[in-house]
């Protein structure tokens, strides 16, 4: 059968975003070439001031990436080869590379089946001795439940380390993601909320003690010249960067708030689509949706459906971190899980971005009605 394809959805449009800064970037990234000022400078400190300020917090540290930046953070509070870290098995691998990179074990735990974010009960189940940290993954655009991990880290003596790569902008009543602890990571990735024009991220931190061990560690352990404390690693935010990183923040609370409108359109578009569970947002939190996530069956056959008749949609994450091969030797088994595994058989996202049109959006959930 052949689908007439009235309307492309792209999944995501970075064309977009990136015309509406271009010619506010453009001319100081000349600049930049004329004066070759591109590791450090101006625009990296001009914007670490300005991305710790709008998460409110007082140090932030740019990385070369998001993965770079969730490892400083765990290095910073003390984690070592051997310790155990607990994290959402439902996370991008990112989140536990960073682990694995130090020597540390990660731990996976399960997810609620309301909002698909790390459990609490199952993290106090899955403390030991050698349990030294627990990452809290905000997904999907909307915080995870921090004020439910706090008196297990507390009980335990344990370090909270946020993962915020999915959520610059979001809040919940424990607070701004990024700033609901001791020590925070993110990434800009071009298609975060927040996102670069290249790999990017930083650490976020209250403690000046943090922030400057995060800093020396990621210039190869060195906070002089050639006088190396530790051994460190090379992961800095780059000038060109952090360029475009100034321009989007400035317009981040208007795109979020695009988002957050899309996603009502898309709830109120879906209430009648009973074969479609749309996500749900916990309570108290203020969701940035940098993922629209709902669960169909025979999510894969949908999917080829949606792409025959131009919609860009996709899968976050097809499979649960303890299934994947990269983990094989930690030994989980399938059906540990059975949260994340039955959700990751089901979920799949749909377009969302601050540009994406009502028109747009109808064309998507009209190919999802004669999809299912």
């Amino acid at each position: 059968m052949t689908v007439e394809l009235a309307v492309q959805v792209p999944f995501l449009d970075l064309a977009a975003q990136q015309a509406e800064i271009a010619d506010e970037v453009m001319p100081v990234w000349r600049a930049q070439l004329e004066s070759a000022e591109f590791i450090g400078g101006a625009e990296v400190a001009a914007f670490e001031r300005e991305f710790a300020a709008y998460i409110g917090v007082r140090h932030c540290v740019g990385a070369g990436n998001g993965t770079d930046a969730v490892e400083l953070a765990l290095r910073a509070v003390g984690v070592r080869p051997g310790d155990e870290v607990v994290l959402p098995v439902n996370t991008f691998i990112a989140t536990a590379e960073a682990v694995t990179r130090i020597g540390a074990v990660p731990v996976f735990v399960d997810v609620d089946d309301d909002h698909l974010l790390i459990d609490p009960a199952a993290v106090a189940a899955a403390v030991t001795d050698r349990t030294r940290a627990v990452v809290p993954v905000h997904l999907y655009g909307q915080t995870a439940p921090v004020e439910g991990l706090v008196p297990i880290a507390e009980r335990h003596g344990l370090h909270l380390v946020e993962d915020a790569a999915q959520s610059q902008g979001a809040s919940s009543t424990a607070g701004r993601a990024g700033a609901m602890g001791r020590i925070a990571a993110t990434s800009f990735y071009p298609g975060k909320n927040l996102g670069a024009a290249g790999d990017a991220g930083a650490v976020l931190t209250d403690d000046a003690e943090l922030a400057e061990l995060v800093r020396s560690t990621a210039a190869h352990g060195s906070s002089v010249k050639y006088v190396h404390e530790r051994a460190g690693i090379n992961s800095r935010l780059d000038a060109v960067q952090a360029t475009v990183l100034r321009a989007k923040l400035r317009r981040l609370d208007g795109w979020n708030a695009a988002r957050r409108a899309i996603a009502t359109r898309y709830d109120e578009l879906l209430l009648d689509l009973p074969a479609v569970r749309p996500p749900s947002v916990r309570a108290g939190n203020d969701d940035v949706w940098h993922l629209y996530v709902v669960r169909v069956d025979e999510r894969d056959r949908v999917l080829a459906e949606l792409g025959r008749r131009g919609v860009g949609a996709g899968i976050h994450y097809p499979t649960p971190l303890h299934l994947s091969p990269a983990y094989a030797d930690l030994g989980y088994r399938p059906g540990q899980f059975p949260v994340a595994e039955s959700a990751a058989r089901r979920i799949l996202s749909l377009p969302m971005f601050p540009h994406l049109t009502e028109h747009q959006q109808l064309h998507v959930v009209e190919s999802l009605r004669r999809s299912v």
